[in-house]
């Protein structure tokens, strides 16, 4: 990993920077899938939706900060899976790293630092949601010992 970078959760203070990455992290889904297709309130709505997981006891968010900088995000919260054992799921589901600081441990540092964070908040499991067409996702989260348990189809009503 690049020296320097440190990881911490994320204050009120880092929303802006936040909410730019998270954006940056849709954009590039919409790239992958149609039904991915960015809303135009999408800064409000990422605002809200960051403030709120801010505010959470579930959740939290992580950043990768380099010289007082966030150059990396992880989103992510427990779950109660109601069907299933074990019972607590720690969910990633924002996940993103700026591509001047990607293939250099970066990732892979600061998913293990999440997952730990997870850990104590009690999560047994961990999965992580990103579109089925990201090749670069799917091939990191192998190497990280995930694999796919659920698959989400979708399509348009007419």
């Amino acid at each position: 990993m690049e020296k320097g970078i440190k990881f911490r959760e994320a204050k009120e203070e880092d929303i802006e920077s936040i909410v730019e990455l998270v954006i940056r992290l849709k954009r590039l889904n919409e790239e992958f899938d149609a039904l991915l297709k960015v809303r135009e309130d999408i800064v409000e709505q990422t605002k809200l939706y960051i403030k709120n997981s801010l505010k959470s006891d579930n959740s939290f968010i992580v950043v990768a900060e380099y010289n007082k900088k966030i150059v990396g995000i992880l989103k992510a919260e427990v779950r109660e899976r109601l069907f299933y054992s074990p019972t607590k799921e720690g969910f990633i589901s924002e996940f993103y790293i700026m591509p001047e600081f990607r293939r250099k441990g970066l990732g892979k540092d600061l998913l293990k630092y999440s997952i730990e964070k997870l850990k104590d908040k009690g999560a047994e499991i961990v999965t992580a949601e990103f579109p089925t067409q990201n090749k670069i996702a799917t091939d990191f989260y192998a190497k990280q010992g995930f694999r796919s348990v659920i698959s989400i189809h979708a399509r348009y009503i007419d």
